[in-house]
This record gives structure tokens, C-alpha cells and sequence, in this order.
């Protein structure tokens, strides 16, 4: 799967994410690929997501084509996004949003973070939006990541080296996850 984080820190945030792509046991490294990167960008925020690799070309056409429907500015505005998003990927995008006959919603089976001006945000398959204060992690190495992230964020001089910490933690223990890193980071808003 993957090893997603985010980190906010000093007034600054940072997302990073290793670059494996795993296909069953078939490992796709960074140097197979021309774009191994897994954190897109949307004017100025960015999205980490984990899961299918189908979903970074998806929302890399809905940003492009739903430009309007999009605003990662809060909790509710992610929530409303991802609302206002889930026919779009059912009816443009052919989502199979079918999962467990006992979930209470339907599933839009996307797992990520989201990291902008306003904070950063987890949102989730049933279109759950957690907003962090701190850090957080998402895919098959956020485990790993969490414990590396929470043992260096008090001594640590920045988000990114934060972020630093839990990726490479991610890319040493989880077998879906590998180096190299990618990284960004940008100034948060003051409240």
C-alpha cells in the first residue's frame, strides 16, 4: 500500500510519502516509473492518498474537471467536498462503492490526507474528515510512521524533519512501502 504523512509544526505543515507501488507481490520501484510521487497537488494545498493506484489519475482528472466542487479550507468544507464528489465518482469515474452490506453509507474506498492552508485533514472511506493537530499517518506503514513521528516530534526542529522520521520508519518496516521520499511543506494560516 503505502506510508502517507503529515506533520504540522513551528506554523508550518509538511505531507511526505514513500514512492512503492505494489501490485500483489509484484513491487513498482520509484525508477520503474515516470511519476511515483503520491501526494497531488491542488492549487495550494496537497492530497496523499493511499490505496488503488487508480485514484491519483481519478482525482487528478476531478481536480481538473471539478475545480468548482473542491475546497480543502475546513473540517466541513473537506466533508462537503467529499460529499458533493462521491456521485461524480460513481457516475463519471465507475466507483464501485459497494463494500459492506453493514456499513451506513456507501464507501468511496479513498483514504488520504490532506494538507492546506487551513490545517491538515484525514478523510476516509465513509467520507469521515478528522482534522489533526499535531501529525498523522495513513496506509499499510502509518504504524510504524505514528510511533517514529511521536517519539521525535518534542525534539524535533521541524515538520519535515518530523515527516523525515515516519517515512523512513514506513519505508524500513512495511513491506508496501519503500525510499526515496517525497516531500512538501507550506505555511499554515494563523487563527
Amino acid at each position: 500500500m503505502s506510508t502517507i504523512v503529515a506533520v504540522i509544526k513551528n506554523g508550518t505543515a509538511c505531507m511526505a510519502a514513500d514512492s512503492l507501488t505494489t501490485f500483489g507481490d509484484t513491487r513498482q520501484a520509484a525508477d520503474y516509473v515516470v511519476d511515483a510521487n503520491k501526494i497531488l497537488c491542488f492549487d495550494d494545498s496537497f492530497i496523499g492518498v493511499v490505496g488503488s493506484a487508480a485514484h491519483h489519475l481519478v482525482l487528478r482528472s476531478v481536480f481538473a474537471n471539478h475545480r468548482d466542487k473542491i475546497d480543502f479550507s475546513s473540517q466541513l468544507a473537506v466533508f462537503e467536498t467529499l460529499r458533493m464528489l462521491h456521485p461524480i465518482l460513481k457516475d463519471d469515474y465507475f466507483l464501485n462503492s459497494k463494500d459492506h452490506d453493514e456499513d451506513a453509507y456507501e464507501t468511496s474506498r479513498i483514504d488520504a490526507l490532506v494538507m492546506s492552508p487551513a490545517g491538515l485533514f484525514g478523510i476516509y472511506a465513509l467520507r469521515e474528515v478528522d482534522q489533526y493537530t499535531r501529525f498523522w499517518a495513513v496506509g499499510s506503514g502509518a504504524e510504524f510512521a505514528l510511533g517514529a513521528m511521536h517519539a521525535v516530534f518534542d525534539d524535533a526542529d521541524s515538520a519535515e524533519a518530523v515527516a523525515t522520521a515516519g517515512i523512513n520508519a514506513g519505508a524500513t518496516f512495511d513491506t508496501s512501502s519503500a525510499l526515496p521520499m517525497n516531500s512538501f511543506s507550506i505555511k499554515l494560516q494563523k487563527n
